[in-house]
């Protein structure tokens, strides 16, 4: 059933469609009488009914809450170390189908993307757009924030009081060897991975490594490949 992101959403009634909305509607060719799916992005959705459509207007009817579980109950920041080109918006779309929470862009060493001021503003904008699209398309009514890029020293000054898991070659265990948790950040680093002096500051704010195995993952695979992991241990792939 096709879903829709609305962030101001009434419990009842008729309700206009924004122009985004229209246009996907009429990319997906729904008529009057089709049903579709709303949500706030805070975890609320309904069920509603096509009433009106033409080119300039569509129109909807609502009819009850629409039950939804997608949501896991392990909760991950990604901590993504911000990657070129199509890698960084291919990575945040793929974490939010396989459950991250929040996404929080970090700049480090060997990042060849530097972004800041009006810059980083419009690419966080359209990072989070990419995340609201990945949450019409996987069935999650809670759409993960994307927060404002960081420098990594930045990040660490104000780090979320949760264990940190950071993907190394070095010095690095097993994730299946760790204890459980409930909350936790993932950290993947850019193209050229982490610095030495990254890793050490890491260690020294409590971070601990792990591996996936010998083989050296691309990032886009990475975050993917360890977020997976993490659902399949401790979260809700069965």
């Amino acid at each position: 059933m096709p879903r829709f992101y609305l962030p101001a959403l009434p419990e009842s009634g008729e309700i206009f469609l924004s122009d985004k909305v229209l246009r996907h509607i009429h990319v997906l060719r729904l008529r009057v009488g089709d049903a579709l799916v709303l949500f706030d992005g805070a975890g609320n959705a309904v069920s509603a009914e096509l009433v009106s459509l033409d080119k300039r207007r569509a129109v909807c009817r609502i009819i009850g809450r629409a039950d939804g579980a997608a949501e896991s109950p392990l909760n991950i920041m990604l901590i993504q170390a911000v990657s070129a080109g199509e890698r960084m918006e291919f990575t945040l779309q793929k974490s939010v189908e396989l459950g991250v929470n929040a996404i929080q862009p970090v700049i480090s060493r060997r990042s060849v993307v530097r972004l800041s001021g009006e810059r980083a503003d419009k690419r966080q904008a359209r990072w989070q757009e990419i995340v609201v699209s990945a949450c019409e398309q996987c069935g999650r009514n809670t759409v993960p924030p994307v927060l404002p890029v960081l420098e990594l020293a930045d990040y660490w000054r104000n780090a979320a009081p949760v264990p940190h898991l950071m993907m190394s070659l070095n010095q690095a265990r097993s994730l299946k060897d760790l204890d459980a948790p409930q909350s936790l950040a993932l950290l993947v680093g850019c193209e050229g991975g982490w610095t030495a002096e990254e890793e050490a500051a890491a260690r020294a704010h409590g971070c601990q490594a792990f591996t996936l195995g010998g083989r050296v993952l691309r990032t886009e695979t990475a975050a993917l490949a360890a977020v997976a992991a993490m659902q399949t241990l401790w979260g809700d792939f069965v």
